[in-house]
């Protein structure tokens, strides 16, 4: 039929036809299920978590009152916290952006910025852009449509998946989707993209973390465990998995990726083995631990998860972890070590230590490096990477209270005028030319490199919040709210401070402002955080020894 063939034309082919909508009716009816709970799933560790212990299904206690104090009850009072005159404009964008699919919401585009002449593909739902939309509908006490999102991508992933005659895996999640209005026929299409219209033509790695992560944030912020437990839901989840679990040469439990797979979606030097990737890997972990049932399909998936999460937590909080001693020793490494008893086990040379970091470590604080694979360690500091470390409980308490010391500490780097640097330092001078290509978009202090971005707000609240610092997100958001409605919801800043709205920044960048109304609306109500959060697993002891920087 007409709409199929269009689709066809485009790129991403559908085997679904008519039975695409049909199968998301037929899911939207299921009923839901409010299940009061006991013990909170997020508590159990990891060794209980076993075929042969736990024989319950994948959702057991996944919704309950107590444990660490943040779990989310449906909500049923909305814009509940302090009003402030940014929050109505806020909302009214928010819903100005939002997406149709044959009447039903299913997202929000990336950007309703009128006034730029180049819409590229800002005028599509983008997957990690519409998380933080979609913690502010669930924290505003609507649900659906992050149901029907969650449901219509779900239906994009079955879709056969072609780059260059080269067919993706099976579990691959789009990086956004467009929906084609025909008004004359009154047909409605969708459009994907999984990589193959791409700035750079890379498949987006994290798409598929983000969608178990808001999975999860759906299941525990309304008690539905009906939508989880779907065959369809728990499939979805087993074929990401089996795209992230797969066997095969590296030695390492973190994932290979090449460059552009997330957030940081150009050449930015962060190839291999990236922060923002192995802290959204570990926590899609736990969260898929959380809900998927041990059935017969399931049940290998458990066993494989379980023995990824204690390799990944030991492999991250050793070797990825940098803070004053750990530098200190790296200064004082030897190299071309060889055995099982070698300390410098990626033979990394000292002198590849750039002179940035000497002054710009505290001696209290740390964080985790961008990246480390053979003979190079990123020193660079990722903002996503570390909150999203806290958040899942990748980084210990003592770990998550030292990146808090360091933002602390380093305020008018990381902070600035404008909340947060997406990256820091920049790239300067031949580094740039090498690294990024001569990335115009890139140059320093811009953009990926060094930029700005108010979406990173939500992500700092959460992580202070659960380390107890509510302070700092305080002082964040009253940065943010005194430029952000007055600029126009900009995408991203530039410059050393974020002072200046970005070169080529979209205004009315959707998930700006959705950023700003959970960073808001969490402060105001840290119960939200429960949807979002993790905590730390009690049977995970880190093998490290303790530094400095965790004596308090």
């Amino acid at each position: 039929m007409a709409g199929i063939s269009s689709l066809r034309e485009v790129g991403s082919q559908s085997p679904l036809a008519e039975a695409d909508d049909a199968d998301l009716a037929r899911l939207l009816e299921k009923p839901k299920v409010n299940i009061e709970r006991q013990r909170s799933c997020d508590e159990i560790s990891f060794s209980e978590l076993t075929v042969n212990i736990r024989a319950a299904d994948g959702f057991e206690n996944i919704y309950s009152p107590g444990g660490a104090g943040f779990d989310t009850p449906a909500s049923s009072v909305r814009n509940s916290f302090e009003p402030h005159p940014m929050i109505g404009e806020a909302w009214n964008a928010l819903r100005s952006s939002l997406v149709f699919f044959r009447g039903r919401p299913v997202g929000t585009i990336a950007a309703l910025d009128h006034a730029s002449e180049e819409v590229l593909n800002y005028d599509q739902v983008f997957v990690r852009d519409f998380v933080p939309s979609a913690l502010a509908f669930l924290m505003n006490g609507e649900p659906e449509i992050v149901k029907n999102f969650l449901l219509k991508t779900l239906l994009l992933q079955g879709w056969e998946k072609r780059v260059d005659r080269f067919q993706l895996g099976q579990g691959v999640m789009p990086a956004s989707f467009k929906v084609l209005h025909d008004p004359h026929r009154e047909v409605d299409t969708v459009v994907a993209d999984f990589g193959e219209s791409a700035i750079g033509r890379v498949a987006p790695v994290d798409s598929g973390f983000w969608w178990i992560i808001l999975l999860r944030a759906y299941t525990k912020s309304t008690g539905d465990v009906s939508l989880a437990e779907t065959p369809e839901c728990q499939k979805g989840m087993r074929l990401i998995l089996s795209l992230c679990l797969s066997e095969g040469f590296d030695t390492f439990p973190t994932l290979l990726c090449a460059d552009g797979c997330s957030m940081i979606d150009r050449r930015m030097g962060i190839y291999g083995y990236p922060i923002e990737i192995q802290a959204l890997f570990f926590m899609a972990l736990r969260c898929a631990l959380i809900m998927l049932r041990h059935d017969a399909q399931g049940k290998e998936f458990v066993e494989r998860i379980v023995k990824r999460l204690h390799a990944l937590s030991f492999h991250m909080r050793s070797y990825f972890w940098i803070d004053f001693q750990k530098l200190n020793d790296i200064y004082r490494f030897k190299t071309e070590e060889y055995s099982h008893t070698a300390v410098n086990k990626f033979n990394v040379i000292p002198n590849s230590i750039p002179e940035w970091i000497f002054d710009f470590m505290p001696t209290r604080g740390g964080y985790f490096v961008g990246n480390v694979s053979p003979a190079r360690v990123d020193f660079r500091w990722f903002a996503l990477g570390n909150c999203v470390a806290i958040l899942s409980s990748l980084a210990t308490p003592e770990q998550s209270m030292a990146i808090m010391d360091l933002i602390e500490a380093r305020w008018e780097e990381l902070i600035g005028e404008m909340p947060l640097k997406i990256s820091y330092p920049s790239l300067e001078g031949q580094e740039w030319m090498i690294v990024t290509g001569y990335d115009p978009k890139n140059t320093r202090w811009s953009y990926h490199n060094g930029g700005s971005w108010p979406v990173l707000l939500w992500l700092l609240t959460a992580a202070c919040i659960k380390t107890g610092r509510p302070q700092i997100a305080r002082r964040a958001i009253e940065l943010a709210e005194s430029r952000l409605l007055k600029d126009g919801w900009p995408e991203y800043y530039d410059g050393k401070l974020g002072r200046y709205i970005g070169k080529q920044a979209r205004r009315f960048q959707t998930w700006s402002i959705s950023g700003y109304l959970v960073a808001k609306m969490m402060l105001e109500d840290p119960s939200h955080l429960g949807m979002i959060s993790l905590e730390e697993d009690k049977a995970m002891k880190p093998l490290i020894k303790r530094s400095i920087s965790w004596s308090r």
